[in-house]
C-alpha cells in the first residue's frame, strides 16, 4: 500500500514513521517547507517537531507540487493544522484519491466548521476519513502501545484506513460516526486548557475529576446537537482523548492552562510552546457554535473568557463554582 502523509509536524511525522515500519507499506512524508525537508534528509530526523526520533531508512521524504506525488497513492493523509485543511482539500480533490485527515478542531472564522463540514463544502459527496484518538506523537513514534479510531461513512475507506495503520503497536478501531469523532477531537483541546489551569492553581484531584467529567458532558451535548451519537463520546475519540489531553504532561493545551495559572499572558504562553495548541484557536468557534445551537457549555465559556482576558484564572474558577446547582448526567 502506498501512503502519503501530507504535513511534517509532530503528529504527521510520527504516523509516517509508524507506517513505514509496517510490512507492505511504501510511505512518503511531504512538507511544504523545502528547507525543512532538506534538513530531514540530511539528518534523517525532524529536529524541529519530533527531536530524538530517527526517520526509518524506508521512509521517503518529499516537497514540491502535490499532484505528481499523490496521483498514484493508495491513501492520502492530511496532517496539517485545521487552518490548512480547506486549501489542502481544494488542491487534492481533483486527484480523486482516497483521503483522510488528522486535523482536530473547528475552522476559525466564518461558520466555524468541523472537518467533515469543510469537506462537504469544498469537495462534495466523495468519501473521506478521519483518524483520531488519544495519541501523543512522541509515544507513537517510539512504538509505545496506542489505539486510534478510523471514522468514515464509507465502509471501504474505513477498512482501508485500518489496513494502512493497524500494527503491533498501533491498534485502529473503526467508526461510522464522523461528527462524534470530530467533536471529541475538537472540544477536548479547550477542556485541557481548563484542566491545566485547575492543576496550575493546585485545586486538587477532586477538582480535576469534576472538571473532566463535566467537560465530557459539555462535549457530548454539543456533539448530539451536531448529529453525533452519545456512545461515541464514551470511546477513544471522546473520553479517551479527553483524559489523555487533559492530564498528560505532553499535552500542549494542558500546558497553556498551566502557564496561564502561573501568571503568563496568553501570547507568552503560546510563544513558549513552539508548536500549535489548537484549543487556543478553536475555543471561540466552539463557543460560537454552541451558542448558535443553544447548547450550554459553561466550562468552554469560561475558557474563552480567560483567553480573551475577560477573566483572571481565579475568577474563572469562581465563576464555575458559583453556578446554580444542577442534576448530574446532563
Amino acid at each position: 500500500m502506498k501512503i502519503a502523509v501530507l504535513g511534517a509536524g509532530a503528529w504527521g511525522t510520527a504516523l509516517a514513521v509508524h507506517a513505514s515500519r509496517l510490512p507492505g507499506r511504501s510511505v512518503t512524508l511531504w512538507a511544504r517547507d523545502t528547507a525543512q525537508v532538506a534538513q530531514m534528509r540530511a539528518q534523517r530526523s525532524n529536529a524541529r517537531y519530533l527531536p530524538g526520533t530517527p526517520l526509518p531508512a524506508l521512509l521517503q521524504l518529499a516537497d514540491g507540487p502535490l499532484s505528481p506525488l499523490c496521483a498514484d497513492q493508495d491513501m492520502l493523509v492530511i496532517a496539517t493544522p485545521m487552518a490548512a485543511l480547506r486549501p489542502m482539500l481544494a488542491e487534492l480533490a481533483p486527484l480523486g484519491r482516497p483521503l483522510a485527515w488528522l486535523c482536530k478542531g473547528f475552522e476559525a472564522g466564518g461558520a466555524g466548521l468541523l472537518g467533515h463540514e469543510i469537506h462537504h463544502a469544498v469537495v462534495g459527496e466523495a468519501p473521506f476519513g478521519v483518524l483520531s484518538g488519544p495519541s501523543f506523537a512522541q509515544e507513537v513514534a517510539a512504538g509505545q502501545p496506542t489505539a486510534l479510531v478510523a471514522a468514515s461513512a464509507d465502509a471501504a475507506l474505513r477498512e482501508a484506513l485500518v489496513q494502512a495503520f493497524h500494527g503491533p503497536t498501533l491498534r485502529v478501531y473503526s467508526s461510522d460516526d464522523v461528527p462524534g469523532v470530530e467533536v471529541g477531537g475538537a472540544v477536548k483541546n479547550l477542556l485541557a486548557i481548563a484542566t491545566g489551569l485547575c492543576d496550575g492553581l493546585s485545586l486538587g484531584l477532586n477538582a480535576r475529576a469534576a472538571l473532566v467529567t463535566r467537560g465530557l458532558a459539555e462535549m457530548t451535548r454539543l456533539g448530539l446537537a451536531l448529529g453525533a451519537r452519545a456512545e461515541t463520546f464514551m470511546g477513544l475519540s471522546g473520553l479517551g482523548d479527553l483524559v489523555l489531553t487533559a492530564t498528560g504532561d505532553l499535552s500542549r493545551n494542558r500546558k497553556v492552562g498551566l502557564l496561564l495559572a502561573s501568571g503568563l499572558r496568553l501570547d507568552e504562553a503560546v510563544a513558549s510552546l513552539g508548536h500549535v495548541a489548537e484549543g487556543v484557536y478553536s475555543a471561540r468557534t466552539v463557543v460560537q457554535r454552541a451558542r448558535a445551537l443553544r447548547v450550554e457549555m459553561p466550562i468552554a465559556e469560561s475558557v474563552l473568557a480567560l483567553l480573551d482576558g475577560q477573566l483572571q484564572p481565579q475568577q474563572a474558577v469562581a465563576a464555575l463554582m458559583g453556578r446554580e446547582p444542577a442534576a448530574d448526567g446532563v
